[in-house]
């Protein structure tokens, strides 16, 4: 995937369920990883010539793990003049040595969010993107049907009351595969996790469940994430006809 091709989705993702509206101010979420740095790369670029304008600002929760090094981030937010907030945290040493969490993602997610959301307040964003892209969407349904005993996922636009902060997800029609080529390709600088709990998740055994899936019946992805998107999803908005903007 080219950035030519990464704008051209997320543009479509923008378009379709209005993300971004006149003087925005956008707090993207920085983890390190490729799926938030090709978020922040698309975004940056879609700034450059979209009709409403916006700005945007790169926040990072740091954890706490041992080796995790935001360098790289703050060098690559440096290149394209855009803000970069790094909140340091002991998220990891509460959960893994105090409390000795069994099953801790809950709680991490809980803890990084509730870290990310005042960083975001205290920088006046109105708006936070996250990373998750259209394999996240169908893993989310799968890991709701099977561990929940319900029909729920990802929204593209989530207006959260509590905090007055919407969320939006700018990559949703955009495959894992095509995020991780394109990372690579653009040589973004990749952090290592070093979380206790990376590899051993719920997420990552519906990863495999769908692996299988897909493996045995081409095309399954695009059919589950098109009965996804033709679906009324709580809290899912409504998609934009082309011909209505």
């Amino acid at each position: 995937m080219n950035t030519q091709k990464l704008l051209s989705y997320t543009r479509k993702a923008v378009d379709e369920y209005r993300l971004i509206e006149d003087n925005d101010k956008i707090a993207v979420g920085i983890s390190g990883g490729k799926d938030s740095l090709t978020l922040l790369t698309a975004l940056y670029g879609l700034m450059r010539f979209y009709p409403h304008p916006f700005t945007l600002e790169a926040i990072t929760v740091d954890l706490g793990n041992p080796g995790f090094d935001t360098d790289g981030i703050q060098a690559y937010c440096d290149k394209l003049n855009v803000p970069y907030t790094c909140v340091k945290t002991e998220i990891a040493r509460i959960i893994f040595e105090e409390r000795k969490e069994k099953n801790p993602c809950s709680l991490c997610a809980k803890m990084r969010k509730g870290a990310l959301n005042e960083a975001i307040k205290a920088r006046g964003c109105n708006k936070v993107a996250y990373a998750h892209h259209k394999d996240d969407i169908i893993e989310t349904l799968f890991m709701s049907l099977i561990y929940e005993g319900r029909i729920n996922t990802f929204s593209p636009r989530t207006y959260l009351d509590r905090t007055d902060l919407t969320v939006i997800r700018p990559l949703l029609f955009v495959d894992e595969a095509e995020i991780a080529a394109y990372s690579r390709d653009a040589a973004l600088p990749v952090t290592k996790s070093y979380c206790a709990a990376d590899g051993f998740t719920k997420r990552e055994s519906t990863k495999e469940l769908l692996s299988g899936i897909y493996r045995d019946n081409p095309g399954a992805r695009e059919r589950i994430f098109g009965a996804i998107l033709n679906q009324e999803f709580p809290g899912w908005p409504e998609r934009i006809n082309r011909y209505e903007r």
